[in-house]
């Protein structure tokens, strides 16, 4: 189960992001990778952070 979730704007934050998945991959912190963009589909990030807790997530 992830504790941690990453999410970005769109799949061109992924340059950006990927660095902070290697960081968690590296100390072996559980985590999910997101593409939720709150100009475009603020519902579904509504939705993300809403559920987070249920899913096991500490941190976003």
């Amino acid at each position: 189960m992830a504790l941690v979730g990453v999410i970005m704007g769109s799949q061109s934050d992924w340059e950006t992001m990927r660095h902070a998945t290697e960081m968690l991959d590296r100390l072996s912190i559980p985590h999910e990778v997101r593409i939720v963009s709150a100009h475009r589909t603020p519902d579904r990030l509504a939705d993300y952070a809403r559920t987070a807790r249920a899913r096991g997530l500490r941190v976003i």
